[in-house]
């Protein structure tokens, strides 16, 4: 999934912004969860993309982990970059392991859309609104005022995750799919 995101997405207008067919996507996702085998590259680029979506959306607690939602969202509020930055890398440290490599491949494919841009319209702050709602989320609800001011600091932060994936992950997270 992440690796046809990663060859089609940077060509891909509006990808993540555009959803995929809702009856396909619901249809591949019960054959996915079924472990039946599915060929996405026959599908839309933007079905792929909703069902990635729906996937970091349904893991247990967030891949940023919930209860770190606090210290993830005050992250922002931190003097310069370096210093989000040291603190981004020691809450990574804090995640599970799957989640991290998760992780580093996600800004992986974020970072090779981000920098064609000019060609998808999707820049940092587009992936931002995008991606975000689908990678944090508070343990509890709280009233849509509340929830709306988080959704846009996770949106802040992914950002600045795509923006400084490089700095954050390694230079290596522009070569994790190899030559493709």
């Amino acid at each position: 999934m992440l690796s046809l995101l990663y060859q089609e997405g940077p060509s891909t207008e509006g990808i993540f912004r555009r959803s995929g067919s809702a009856k396909t996507c619901k249809e591949l996702k019960e054959k996915l969860d079924s472990g039946a085998e599915v060929d996405l590259a026959c599908e839309s680029i933007f079905v792929t993309a909703s069902l990635f979506k729906d996937f970091l959306r349904n893991i247990p607690g967030s891949i940023l982990s919930s209860q770190l939602c606090d210290k993830w969202v005050s992250v922002m509020d931190q003097g310069n970059n370096e210093e989000k930055i040291k603190s981004i890398q020691r809450l990574i440290e804090q995640l599970p392991r799957a989640n991290v490599i998760l992780l580093r491949y996600l800004f992986g494919v974020l970072h090779g859309i981000e920098i064609r841009s000019e060609e998808n319209q999707m820049n940092a702050f587009n992936l931002a609104i995008c991606i975000a709602p689908s990678l944090l989320w508070p343990p509890v609800s709280s009233t849509p005022d509340i929830e709306s001011e988080f959704t846009k600091k996770v949106s802040s932060l992914v950002q600045f995750l795509t923006e400084n994936c490089c700095r954050i992950f390694g230079e290596e997270i522009t070569s994790l799919f190899g030559e493709m």
